[in-house]
C-alpha cells in the first residue's frame, strides 16, 4: 500500500512495529505536524537521515507511528506516546509547502504471527543475559521470559544501546528471524567491545 507520510527524521530514534516511542515535540514545524495528524489519522512516520545535518538524506526504511497519548501544552509544545505500526520504505520525497518534510511511501504488510524457533528463542535469550551481565543491566528475566517473540525482539532491537547504523540495520531485517540472529551478533560484538578504542560510538 502506498501512502503519503509526514516524516520526523532523528538520528538515533528508530520505532519498531509493536513498541512505543515517547517523544517531546517543541521546534514549531514538528508542532504544526503534530497538530496536522491529529485532524487527519495521527499518523507520524519516524525515519533516520544518513547524515545528522539539516535536510540530509534519508534512509529508505523507517516506521509508521499511530499517535496514542498526547498532551498538549500551553506554549504549544507536546508529550506525546508514538505506537509503531509497520515499516514503509520510501518512495519518493515530495514537493510540499509545509514545513515539515513528507515523502509517498509503501508500507510493509508486517507478518504479526511470525514466531522464532525455541532454540532461536532459547539462544537469544542466553545471549541477552551474558550481553546484560556484562554490561551491568538490571533484568526482570521473568518478565522477558512471558514476551511473545515479536514483542522480545523488536523491543531488545530499540531499547539497545547500539549506534544508528545498527539500529537501522536492526529495522531493515527482512524477518524476525533475521532481527533475531542479527541481534545475536550485535550483542556479542558489542560485549566484546566496551572499552577499547575501536569501539563503535553508542547512543
Amino acid at each position: 500500500m502506498t501512502k503519503r507520510l509526514p516524516i520526523f527524521p532523528l538520528t538515533g530514534a528508530v520505532l519498531f512495529p509493536g513498541m512505543q516511542l515517547p517523544l517531546h515535540i517543541f521546534e514549531p514545524r514538528y508542532r504544526a505536524m503534530v497538530g496536522d495528524a491529529l485532524i487527519r489519522d495521527r499518523l507520524i512516520a519516524m525515519i533516520q537521515p544518513q547524515r545528522p545535518v539539516e535536510g540530509a538524506a534519508l534512509y529508505e526504511i523507517g516506521c509508521v507511528g499511530r499517535i496514542g497519548e498526547i498532551q498538549a501544552m500551553d506554549d504549544g509544545r507536546y508529550n506525546l506516546i508514538l505506537e509503531g505500526t509497520a515499516r514503509f520504505r520510501v518512495v519518493r520525497e515530495l514537493d510540499v509547502t509545509t514545513a515539515y518534510r513528507q515523502v509517498e511511501a509503501d508500507i510493509f504488510a508486517e507478518d504479526e504471527d511470525e514466531t522464532l524457533t525455541h532454540a532461536q528463542r532459547g539462544g537469544f535469550e542466553r545471549e541477552a543475559r551474558h550481553f546484560a551481565d556484562h554490561q551491568g543491566y538490571s533484568v526482570d528475566w521473568d518478565s522477558v521470559e512471558r514476551l511473545d517473540d515479536r514483542s522480545l525482539i523488536n523491543g531488545v532491537s530499540q531499547i539497545a544501546p547500539f549506534d544508528p547504523a545498527s539500529k537501522q540495520a536492526l529495522l531493515e531485517a527482512l524477518t524476525l528471524t533475521d532481527r533475531c540472529e542479527l541481534l545475536v551478533q550485535l550483542m556479542q560484538f558489542y560485549g566484546r567491545h566496551d572499552g577499547g578504542e575501536d569501539i563503535v560510538t553508542l547512543q
